[in-house]
């Protein structure tokens, strides 16, 4: 007999019904292909890359031992990253520091650089307040409705509604090219 190899083709609904029947590797190649993605999520709501890497573990893990309930209906990236997501916010309640205020971020955010230099997604979520930037990640980074997001953090609806509100429209002021206008300004028109 040959050495089996792990399955590397397949649509995840199909690696996850061979993973709900006990196929370690299958299940594997689910956390290869979602690993970096869950990861990324929880960097996005605040966590530190330790634990990022620890509570994406542990989402795997659960997600392992609950495959059977996962039935297809959605993708499988977005079942585990709502699994990685609820994990993340029970640890910031159990460890007592989920503050939601309108205040300045906790740590000020690194410095954009000049005009011309990229700025990226995460270092424009770190200007954020915490809550702003925990419910626009859970909603467009999880994919979670805002009914979700005010039931896992324990917040009014409207809150989160006007969490995100406020974090899009930052997060769409920080983003936006550079008019001619402003570049005209500051010297590079």
């Amino acid at each position: 007999m040959g050495i089996e190899r792990p399955p590397t083709t397949g649509h995840d609904v199909e690696l996850a019904a061979l993973a709900a029947t006990g196929d370690r590797r299958a299940y594997g190649e689910l956390v290869r292909r979602h690993g970096s993605a869950v990861r990324g999520l929880l960097r996005r709501l605040g966590a530190d890359p330790a634990t990022a890497d620890d509570v994406a573990q542990d989402a795997f893990l659960v997600g392992f031992e609950q495959i059977a309930d996962y039935r297809g209906e959605g993708a499988f990236g977005g079942w585990i990253k709502k699994t990685a997501a609820r994990l993340y916010l029970r640890k910031v309640k159990r460890d007592a520091r989920l503050i939601f205020s309108d205040a300045a971020p906790e740590e000020p955010p690194a410095s954009a650089g000049t005009p011309g230099d990229r700025l990226d997604l995460d270092e424009a979520l770190k200007s954020l307040s915490r809550g702003e930037r925990l419910c626009v990640s859970l909603c467009y980074g999880a994919d979670w409705s805002h009914s979700e997001a005010a039931e896992a953090l324990n917040i009014p609806i409207g809150t989160v509604k006007s969490h995100v509100k406020r974090g899009l429209d930052k997060l769409r002021a920080r983003l936006a090219p550079p008019t001619d206008a402003s570049a005209r300004r500051e010297g590079h028109g």
